[in-house]
């Protein structure tokens, strides 16, 4: 079964959102209007729809998460989702009990959707695979594969400031090869048809062969990388996922690669500064853009809500051919 038929049930609709790759611009798109009618609702004084009452949404999370965790539980509980965290180092995970049988002994409980963030690759496919049929799969990240509420969220803040993707030269700068969020924008930005991907890094974090494989334009100038974007998405560098010497020092990855104002003015003037966090400050960018006014860090983090609020929603009413708009 392919990537996309594994996501959708027999209708069309979406039942686990596991990756970018294989959805349709149409979908993309009614996740990210969808996500905007739920961007006000978590501005009200009164931030909850009814729409998952009496669903009941597992966070199961491999690796720690702040930001990740804490936005799918708010998304699920403005639902008015029951919303469970397993705090796995305590479970019967770190005891040897197999992930198929975490699976079967929660979905046991009468469970009905799982937000997985997993170390390896593949982990939230391999469990919607085994998934019972009402059961709703997240994937919150899964090794060096896929992040793709992530992804969603960094489009979803694009839209808001550029309206449109068309015209859009986009730069992602730093650890490409380690980063499961790069893939995912990769694909977003290229379903969605911006102009041009670029990838800037230097050639030990960039995957093999990336121009054809990931189809962006491969730059190791970061200067020239830069020149006439619309959008600069920064990478943290991946230490944890790291083999060997791959960068000199974090000095000179940061005289090459890190943002800061002067490297910044080969942009549009308009250029929007973009980071899915943690940020190493004086690594990969420095304070003073990343606190500055072509910054939209901070809102890339208010947005997680309402665009995993949209996910969340939509694979849980898959039955039903649109998704009523919040009152």
């Amino acid at each position: 079964m392919d990537k996309q038929n594994l996501q959708l049930d027999a209708e069309g609709n979406l039942r686990h959102f596991l990756t970018i790759e294989g959805l349709k611009r149409a979908m993309l798109v009614d996740l990210l209007d969808t996500a905007e009618s739920f961007a006000e609702v978590t501005e009200r004084e009164v931030k909850k729809v009814p729409l998952l009452r009496g669903k009941t949404i597992v966070n199961l999370f491999f690796e720690s998460s702040t930001r990740t965790r804490t936005t799918f539980e708010l998304a699920a509980k403005r639902l008015s989702a029951d919303v469970v965290n397993i705090n796995v180092p305590a479970s019967a995970a770190s005891k040897g009990e197999t992930l198929l049988d975490t699976l079967r002994n929660l979905e046991a409980m009468h469970c009905d959707m799982f937000v997985i963030r997993h170390p390896d690759s593949g982990a939230a496919h391999f469990i919607a695979r085994h998934a019972a049929p009402h059961v709703s799969i997240i994937n919150a990240g899964d090794g060096r594969h896929a992040h793709p509420t992530q992804a969603m969220l960094d489009m979803f803040t694009i839209r808001r400031h550029k309206k449109t993707f068309q015209q859009l030269i986009v730069a992602i700068v730093g650890d490409v090869l380690h980063s499961r969020v790069a893939r995912s924008q990769i694909h977003a930005l290229s379903t969605l048809g911006v102009q041009e991907i670029r990838a800037i890094a230097p050639r030990t974090l960039l995957p093999v062969e990336a121009a054809s494989a990931l189809g962006v334009h491969v730059y190791h100038d970061m200067r020239e990388g830069l020149r006439d974007v619309d959008v600069v998405i920064m990478l943290r560098l991946q230490y944890e996922r790291m083999q060997g010497g791959m960068l000199p020092s974090e000095h000179e990855y940061y005289r090459l690669y890190g943002l800061t104002e002067d490297k910044l003015r080969y942009a549009r003037d308009d250029v929007m500064v973009m980071h899915p966090g943690p940020i190493n400050r004086g690594v990969e960018i420095d304070s003073a853009v990343a606190d500055g006014p072509r910054s939209v860090i901070l809102q890339q983090v208010s947005h997680g809500t309402a665009v995993r609020m949209a996910v969340m929603s939509r694979a849980m009413q898959r039955s039903q051919a649109v998704v009523r708009e919040p009152s």
